[in-house]
């Protein structure tokens, strides 16, 4: 207290009895992948595409980290970290570069194996069926391992609208095909060739070497991979979009794969304000996911959602559309629906924006059989266009079966963590409790007033116990506070159902 000595008028500031918690931010990501320059294993803030490029650089053929965190600000990200990994030791241990497929020439273009393409690659050249075709066109058939996986029936080396490099470029997901050097393209002579890797060439042997699950889980101390992430409070959520390229390569096998995965869970289960977004591996039918989700990936988390399938997007690095992970999309969902709904909406229902088509369409009877298994499909709806088509965790646990009941509560935990910081050392009475009380009652009841809590009133929605009863004499001796808090989430409405009956006319009766 000061000390008034002489008369006169005197202004103190006092503290409120309660202090205001702000909420934290709920859209962070981290993405951990390939890229052909930038730092190594370090953390890095991005806040839009244009600082990706600048340090990490452009889109590369083959890794998925330029696409998943160019489709995160596509869908209304607007802050992430990113985290290129590797060893540094050669061009594969962290950098991807293009090239690295196997090629060969074919007259005058150029023919290369798509990245994540494997086994034996031929391609053919041969005369059009029919009598007395043009002496311009030829048929181009492309085949792996002896079987025969792609047909071009009449094709042409004219600039028109069968040119041969069009239509490879449109349709192929085997080969690419270009000029040999401009003004080159001439028919070919009936040939065949097998592709193989050309030494010399740059990234010829781009492809990882020396990756391994350690690279992915990193150390905190050394603050690498996942460990590296501890340090970033404000990060809410992870992916790692090019686990899938690297066992594309043959670099990681399917064992490892499902390493990293578990690995970042742990991590997020470790830190308790994040989650998980992982990706299903491509090209498996609904089938095939639903076996691979519950004989070889047994994940059982509530930080952690599993999306699939993978989605169609512009690749221009090759030109065309190509099929990538839909994670860094995804977290980008997440992203615009907190800032224009709340966190306590779950993320579906939303348009997936950058997507032009998916890899595999889902009917509602294959949905049925993965939806209760927490595989949140992408679904294509005509009129409609390319939606998130579910917001499950991974999660046995039926009180922690929707995403936005956990990412509610890490939003609430982490608030209310941070904006009492203030309680620490105050003298332990009850003066401090009820302030404690008033402090988060406020919260909560801003928070129950935005539709996050479940109630037609705040004691519905919530309580907040401080008091003699959760403080007892030997708890303030151990210099404890303890507050109890009770929330009542919303849940989203995923089942919709009208109930309609049919009423003879004259009999029925309306309630008004």
């Amino acid at each position: 207290m000061p000390s008034y000595l002489s008369p006169g008028v005197y202004v103190e500031e006092v503290e409120a009895g309660a202090r205001p918690i702000e909420g934290v931010g709920t859209s962070v990501a981290a993405f951990l992948g390939f890229a052909p320059q930038g730092p190594l294993n370090e953390p890095t803030l991005v806040t839009n595409w244009s600082q990706y490029v600048n340090v990490f650089g452009d889109f590369v053929e083959g890794a998925y980290l330029a696409s998943a965190v160019y489709g995160f600000f596509a869908n209304g990200g607007g802050i992430c970290y990113v985290v290129r990994i590797g060893d540094g030791a050669s061009a594969g241990a962290g950098e991807l570069e293009p090239g690295a497929s196997a090629e060969a020439l074919l007259g005058g273009y150029r023919v290369r194996a798509l990245p994540g393409v494997t086994g034996e690659v031929s391609v053919e050249v041969g005369p059009v069926d029919g009598e007395d075709p043009p002496n311009d066109v030829f048929k181009l058939v492309v085949k792996v391992d002896g079987e025969v996986k792609e047909t071009y029936p009449s094709v042409s080396a004219r600039r028109s609208k069968d040119n041969v490099v069009t239509k490879v470029r449109e349709k192929s997901q085997t080969i690419a095909l270009e000029e040999a050097a401009r003004g080159t393209a001439a028919k070919p002579d009936a040939q065949a060739v097998v592709l193989a890797p050309q030494p010399g060439t740059p990234g010829a042997s781009a492809a990882p070497v020396s990756l391994s699950a350690d690279d992915y889980v990193g150390d905190a101390d050394q603050r690498t991979g996942f460990g590296g992430l501890e340090a970033i409070e404000e990060i809410t959520m992870v992916a790692v979009p090019d686990l899938m390229s690297a066992h594309q390569r043959g670099v990681i096998d399917a064992e490892t794969v499902i390493a990293v995965q578990q690995a970042l869970i742990a991590h997020c289960e470790l830190m308790g304000d994040r989650v998980a977004i992982l990706d299903a591996p491509p090209g498996l039918s609904p089938q095939q996911i639903k076996s691979w989700r519950l004989d070889t990936a047994g994940f059982d988390s509530k930080f952690a959602t599993l999306y699939y399938p993978w989605i169609k997007v512009f690749d221009p690095s090759i030109g065309r559309n190509a099929l990538v992970p839909p994670s860094g999309h995804i977290a980008g969902v997440w992203a615009r629906s907190d800032e224009s709904r709340g966190v306590h909406k779950a993320p579906a229902n939303e348009v997936l924006r950058g997507a032009v088509g998916l890899q595999t369409q889902i009917t509602k009877g294959e949905h049925d059989l993965l939806n209760p298994l927490g595989v949140n499909c992408v679904r294509s709806f005509p009129g409609r266009g390319i939606r998130v088509w579910g917001a499950r965790t991974l999660a046995s646990d039926a009180a922690w079966r929707y995403l936005n009941v956990r990412r509610l509560f890490n939003y609430l935990e982490e608030s209310i963590l941070t904006g009492t910081q203030w309680v620490v050392f105050e003298p332990n009475d009850d003066a401090l409790w009820a302030r404690v009380r008033r402090t988060i009652s406020a919260f909560l009841v801003n928070e129950w007033r935005k539709g996050a809590l479940f109630g037609i009133t705040p004691d519905e929605a919530f309580y907040v116990k401080c008091d003699r009863e959760t403080n007892p004499a030997e708890s303030i001796d151990a210099g404890m506070v303890v507050c109890e808090v009770g929330v009542a989430p919303v849940k989203p409405a995923e089942f919709v159902v009208f109930r309609l009956s049919q009423l003879s006319g004259g009999t029925g009766s309306v309630d008004e």
